[in-house]
């Protein structure tokens, strides 16, 4: 079981329960370790429980037949996922990888109905996040199509500080040029010359393992 400490700084929607609701939720999550590189599921696996980021960086995508990886999301502390699965009690359709050494919680299918048919306050979360991945998703459409590679680097920054999906995330993340080239679908040595671009441009600070967010809105929108 996790600790109420650790249900409230990881799950922002928790802290809209009733103390009822609150130590349902907190029986009903076991926390799990991954390695760097390691699957947390693979496409076509069944993951039956909803699953939130204790510590740590997951890329959420898929493998082509071809080889070719595709990725929709970067999931960082305090990301939950995995609602329209658990609901529709089917095969995950995507692959979850640990880019770096993560701490996952898991809920229990029947605490997640449990929540979902007793809560009002978790409705509506489940609701605001469902309609802010929809947006994030039709972006992904246009970024890959439209966008060059920076570009692609300032959005795929810029959603990890979505303040809906993290709303207590700072302006500092831990995350390394090669996590990043995984997220926005690029090289490394691309993700690179893209981070020097926006840090010129006044976007971000780059450090050592760590970028800084100086002008979100800009980085939102930037497409040159």
């Amino acid at each position: 079981m996790i600790s109420a400490a650790d249900l409230r700084r990881i799950a922002f929607w928790s802290h809209e329960l009733t103390e009822e609701e609150f130590e349902r939720a907190q029986r009903g999550i076991v926390e799990k370790l991954y390695a760097k590189g390691a699957y947390l599921c693979h496409r076509g696996d069944r993951l039956e429980s909803w699953t939130g980021i204790s510590s740590g960086l997951v890329r959420f995508g898929m493998t082509s037949r071809s080889g070719k990886i595709m990725t929709l999301a970067g999931l960082r502390e305090g990301s939950w996922f995995g609602e329209g699965t658990v609901l529709k009690n089917e095969a995950r359709q995507y692959d979850l990888v640990a880019l770096r050494d993560s701490r996952v919680a898991m809920m229990h299918r029947a605490t997640f109905f449990w929540l979902f048919e007793n809560c009002v306050a978790f409705n509506r979360f489940l609701v605001r996040k469902l309609n802010e991945r929809l947006g994030q998703f039709i972006a992904l459409v246009e970024y890959d199509r439209t966008l060059p590679a920076t570009a692609r680097v300032a959005r795929s920054i810029a959603w990890l500080f979505n303040p809906v999906l993290y709303p207590k995330a700072e302006t500092q993340l831990e995350i390394s040029q090669e996590e990043i080239g995984l997220l926005s679908g690029i090289s490394r040595q691309a993700a690179n010359s893209s981070l020097k671009t926006l840090e010129v441009k006044g976007l971000l600070r780059v450090e050592h393992g760590s970028i800084t967010v100086l002008d979100i809105d800009r980085l939102r929108q930037f497409e040159d």
